[in-house]
């Protein structure tokens, strides 16, 4: 019994090193996973900026693909290796979680989000992205990623869904707490005219629907620095034939300085995109415009 103390004082010694050690160890593996997370947004943010600023549409969308398709090699050798979550659905079992214990009362809310950016993401992922329409200005990207025609509040839209790349932003710190500031304001407008040319009405927004100004919020392998949203647009009478969509989006640096990007898509109107002959164009106003405005041939001719 004499060595008794003896015996604890080395078994503790031992569990105490050992504790010690795996602490140690699960500190090292964490700074590793870190550092190889960096390591893989450094090699995008590298390599992103010709994609963001490529004036050529063709070769825009021949190198989309394989552009992401190494982002997300990576990103999978990088799970496999950290043993990471390849579901990517760690925040809303986390939203599910608090539910469950009534400390959330904006459940739908974030899950709509979380959906939202999800259905970008794996199109991104699975080398299905393929945007309706691109352009860049001012260093920034907009793509209209679909066009869709669908339901709202059982009425139809055609819905504009946006990925702008390479809006400014900041991360701030308040204490422990971390928060991505992203700038980046939106504006839209819609010019539509008949087969003529002759300017048949216009329509106006401001900020997109839905608007995820942090993707990686919710997903966090989501590539850095882009931003989502959409307009949702009435179906259209059917006498225009012609569109002119105009997006404009300001973005103001950390260093103080603000570029203005603006995007103009023209396009026939697809049929789709129509109400049916003789259908009344709900909510439409009556403004004064002059003769030069709404009809463009006759400013030419004086």
């Amino acid at each position: 019994m004499r060595y008794f103390g003896v015996l604890v004082l080395v078994a503790s010694v031992l569990v105490g090193s050992f504790m010690f050690h795996r602490k140690l160890s699960a500190q090292a593996l964490e700074a590793q996973k870190e550092a190889d997370v960096a390591r893989i947004q450094k090699d995008y943010l590298e390599r992103v900026g010709w994609m963001r600023t490529n004036p050529d549409d063709k070769t825009y969308r021949e190198e989309v693909g394989p552009f992401f398709k190494s982002y997300f090699e990576q990103v999978d050798a990088h799970l496999t290796k950290y043993k990471g979550n390849k579901e990517f659905d760690s925040y809303i079992a986390e939203v599910e979680r608090k539910a469950e214990g009534g400390k959330d009362d904006k459940v739908s809310e974030r899950k709509a989000a979380y959906e939202y950016t999800r259905k970008v993401f794996e199109a991104l992922r699975k080398g299905r992205y393929s945007p309706v329409w691109t352009a860049t200005d001012k260093g920034m990207r907009l793509d209209v990623v679909s066009s869709d025609v669908v339901m709202v509040q059982g009425q139809p839209q055609v819905r504009f869904l946006l990925a702008l790349w390479g809006a400014q932003r900041e991360l701030r710190e308040d204490g422990k707490l971390k928060k991505m500031m992203t700038s980046a304001a939106f504006e839209a407008s819609w010019k539509l005219m008949d087969a003529k040319g002759k300017l048949f009405g216009e329509m106006r927004g401001q900020e997109p629907s839905s608007k995820i100004d942090y993707p990686e919020r919710y997903i966090a392998e989501f590539p850095p620095q882009m931003v989502l949203g959409h307009y949702d647009m009435d179906l259209v009478p059917n006498e225009v034939a012609k569109m002119e969509i105009a997006f404009k989006v300001s973005s103001r640096a950390a260093s103080g300085g603000t570029a203005d990007a603006n995007y103009l898509w023209k396009l026939d109107v697809p049929s789709e995109w129509k109400l049916g002959a003789g259908m009344k164009w709900e909510g439409a106003t009556e403004e004064e415009r002059s003769e030069e405005e709404i009809d463009p041939s006759k400013s030419a001719k004086n």
